[in-house]
C-alpha cells in the first residue's frame, strides 16, 4: 500500500472510495467559499476557520503532500469588508481609529493587532468587555460588543499581515482626527468658569473647567446640552511661594501662573456624523492645545472613548458641578 507522512504518521490511499472522500472535502471547501462570496462572508468564513483543522487532516490523510499552509492562506484572503459596509464588520472603523485598518496602530503607544493569535485577541476583547481586564477606554468600548462581534474582530486582526517594520504607523482616519475646534483666545471674558481643581506637589496645577452661555443654559434648565455647547479645560502651573509651595488666592484655590494645556469639547449639528458608531457621543468634538493655544494634532478618539460612558450626562464628567454653578447663577 503506497504511504505519505501526515500529520498523525503514515496514511494511505489505496482506493476510489478514499478518493472519492478527498474530492467531497475539497468540494464541501469550494462550496464554502463559493457561499460566502454572495451571502454572509464574516459568518461563514467564522464556520470555516472552526472547521479548516479538520479539513486539513482528512485532505492530508489522503493526498501526498501536506496542504495545511494553501489552505491557511485560502480561508485568511477570504474578503473581509474593511470599509464598515458589512454588517458583521461595522465596528472595524472604530479599531481602525487607534490600532489602524488593518491591525498596525497609528501611535507608538498603542499595541498592533495584525498577525496577533485569534484565541488571544478574543479572550482580552472579552476581559475588557467583562471588566477582568481594566483600560478606562477599551472597557467602553469592548461593553457594546457582543460575542459574534468580538470573534469577528479577533479573526480579521489574526488575518492581517503583522507589521515588518517595528515603527510603521497608520495614518489617524480623517473622521477621528482633531481639528474641527479653534481655540478661543478670549476664553476668560467670553466663557464662565464652573469648577476649580488644586493639584499639589508634585504637579502644582490649578485646573479651570469653563462653559459658555449655551451650555450653562441647558444645565440650569436641567436639559441636556444641545448642538452649540463649548467646555474649556485649563491647566495653569500654580505661583509658587518662597518655600516651594503653591500660594493659595482669596477663593482658597492655588493662585495661576502660566498655562500648561488646554483641552476643548464642543459640539455642532452634524459633527457626530462621521464618528464611528462605538465612539460618538452625540455630535461632541475634542481637541486639546499646547499652552500658547496652538492645536495638537493626532487623534480624539480617545477622549470619545472615555467619554462614551458618560451618555446620560450630556458626556461629560463634571456635569454635576456645571449644574449647581449654571443655577447659583440665576
Amino acid at each position: 500500500m503506497a504511504t505519505a507522512t501526515g500529520h498523525q504518521g503514515n496514511v494511505g490511499i489505496d482506493s476510489a472510495d478514499d478518493r472519492a472522500h478527498t474530492f467531497s472535502w475539497v468540494g464541501l471547501l469550494i462550496g464554502w467559499y463559493c457561499a460566502a462570496a454572495a451571502m454572509d462572508m464574516a459568518a461563514i468564513t467564522r464556520v470555516l476557520r472552526k472547521l479548516s483543522q479538520e479539513i486539513v487532516y482528512a485532505l492530508e490523510h489522503a493526498m501526498k503532500t501536506p496542504i495545511r499552509l494553501a489552505l491557511s492562506l485560502v480561508i485568511a484572503t477570504m474578503p473581509f469588508s474593511v470599509d464598515g459596509a458589512e454588517s458583521d464588520l461595522a465596528n472595524l472603523e472604530t479599531c481602525a481609529a487607534c490600532h489602524g485598518a488593518n491591525g498596525i496602530s497609528v501611535a507608538a503607544g498603542i499595541p498592533n493587532l495584525a498577525g496577533q493569535k485569534e484565541n488571544y485577541l478574543s479572550g482580552q476583547l472579552s476581559a475588557f468587555k467583562e471588566g477582568t481586564r481594566e483600560n478606562t477606554l477599551m472597557n467602553a468600548i469592548a461593553s457594546q460588543l457582543d460575542d459574534d462581534e468580538i470573534e469577528t474582530l479577533a479573526a480579521y486582526f489574526s488575518s492581517r499581515q503583522g507589521a515588518s517594520d517595528g515603527d510603521a504607523q497608520s495614518q489617524v482616519p480623517a473622521q477621528v482626527a482633531m481639528g474641527n475646534i479653534s481655540f478661543p483666545d478670549d476664553y476668560q471674558s467670553r466663557l464662565t468658569v464652573y469648577r476649580t481643581v488644586d493639584y499639589p506637589a508634585p504637579r502644582n496645577e490649578v485646573r479651570f473647567n469653563y462653559a459658555n452661555e449655551t451650555a450653562l443654559a441647558a444645565a440650569r434648565a436641567d436639559q441636556p446640552l444641545p448642538d452649540g455647547s463649548f467646555l474649556l479645560v485649563a491647566n495653569f502651573s500654580g505661583v509658587l511661594g518662597e518655600d516651594g509651595n503653591p500660594i493659595t488666592g482669596p477663593d482658597g484655590h492655588f493662585l495661576p501662573g502660566d498655562p500648561v494645556s488646554f483641552t476643548a469639547a464642543a459640539r455642532e449639528p452634524g459633527w457626530g456624523d462621521a464618528i464611528p458608531a462605538l465612539l460618538r457621543n452625540e455630535n461632541w468634538h475634542f481637541n486639546s492645545f499646547m499652552a500658547d493655544g496652538t492645536p495638537n494634532t493626532g487623534s480624539q478618539a480617545n477622549c470619545l472613548a472615555c467619554h462614551v460612558p458618560r451618555a446620560d450626562t450630556s458626556y461629560l464628567f463634571t456635569h454635576a458641578e456645571l449644574t449647581e454653578t449654571a443655577k447659583q447663577e440665576n
